[in-house]
């Protein structure tokens, strides 16, 4: 998961980092963390998981999506 495609996740949910906070039960700072490209793997797996569970789905570039969602073109696609 990249800091784009979190940021997304939690706009789309409507959600902060502190609601994910409480959700996740990790410190929201841990969460700004992950906004800057600099959680660990296994924290960002676990907010991750915890965003799908909220029905937001991942893509990797070239995927389709199975419903309604935006996605980001960078200048190197």
């Amino acid at each position: 998961m990249s800091p784009e495609q979190f940021k997304m996740a939690k706009s789309a949910l409507g959600v902060s980092n502190p609601d994910l906070a409480e959700k996740t039960g990790l410190h929201r700072n841990t969460l700004n963390k992950i906004d800057k490209g600099e959680g660990k793997a296994s924290t960002v797996q676990l907010v991750k998981l915890t965003l799908e569970a909220q029905g937001i789905q991942f893509l990797e570039s070239g995927e389709v999506a199975m419903g309604p969602g935006v996605s980001l073109r960078t200048n190197d696609s």
